[in-house]
């Protein structure tokens, strides 16, 4: 399966943006990221204590960058979405695959086709024609962390490539993730602002947020773990096919025709990209030990 785990993280990320669209009625951007954040560290201790694994690596240093790059995107994305339209917000964060082809030319030296650049280009049109972003008069400022986040993103999965090639399990590496980014979320909240109170009427918008956001970690660090960085970065854009889809549901809000060409032409890329895609032979399901 592979590369294909990003269409699953695809789907669980943009159910998240939906449960944090909906939640920035009630807390704040740090918040909403501690909440998601914690979730994720308490289920990968779980697994942790079930496989009876090991959390001491050599590679601390790396899991403590990866984790501090993700955490502050993952703040960057929230308020994104929190000030924008969605729509917006996602395309800014979506960026991503297009900055992570020009990292893994320089940084990872990988050698990929035209094929898969044009794979990632080709999604980003259809992101355009999908989404068709327009800056609101006075949120420049938010479009701009907005596509901070898209840059973060990058350097975040490539990270995880780079623990990945270095022989780190998946569930090692977003255990790290969610106890570094709950520290560090609830310590930007606890400094800015307050804690808001949970209760009855908000904490199912905590609950999707953490179970959603926590699957679609497990399944990305799989997908850059084990599949090709470039086709997985054009996968990604699967997650926008699946917010237009949720936002027609939640919010009743019909998809125009151009926008329905947009995620023709998205799904067209991640096809391009997979069939470029030399075979792999990996483990198909389940966390590598």
């Amino acid at each position: 399966m592979t590369s294909s785990w990003m269409l699953v993280a695809g789907f669980l990320f943009a159910t998240m943006g939906v449960f944090v669209k909906l939640g920035s009625d009630y807390f704040g951007t740090a918040e909403l990221a501690f909440y998601r954040s914690v979730v994720t560290f308490v289920t990968m201790l779980g697994v942790v204590r079930v496989r009876k694994g090991t959390l001491r690596t050599s590679c601390f240093g790396m899991h403590v960058v990866r984790s501090t790059v993700g955490a502050i995107s993952l703040m960057a994305y929230f308020h994104a979405i929190g000030e924008l339209p969605l729509a917006t917000a996602q395309t800014l964060n979506y960026t991503s695959p297009i900055f992570l082809a020009i990292a893994t030319l320089v940084v990872l030296r990988e050698r990929f086709s035209a094929n898969l650049v044009g794979a990632i280009l080709l999604g980003f049109v259809g992101v355009a024609l999908l989404l068709r972003p327009t800056f609101a008069e006075g949120r420049q400022g938010a479009a701009m962390i907005g596509l901070f986040s898209g840059v973060l993103s990058a350097w975040a999965y490539l990270s995880v490539r780079t623990l990945g090639k270095m022989g780190e399990p998946d569930w090692r590496v977003v255990f790290w993730f969610g106890l570094v980014a709950s520290i560090l979320c609830a310590g930007w909240q606890a400094a800015t602002s307050r804690f808001h109170a949970v209760h009855a009427d908000n904490l199912w918008v905590l609950a999707g947020i953490g179970i959603c956001g926590t699957g679609a970690q497990v399944a990305m660090t799989r997908a850059y773990r084990t599949g090709d960085t470039l086709v997985v970065g054009a996968l990604s854009y699967s997650t926008l096919v699946f917010g237009a889809v949720a936002t027609m549901i939640v919010w009743k809000q019909p998809v125009a025709p151009l926008e329905w060409l947009g995620m023709l032409v998205i799904v067209a890329s991640g096809i391009l990209a997979m069939r470029s895609q030399p075979r792999e032979e990996a483990e198909e399901a389940g966390f590598e030990s």
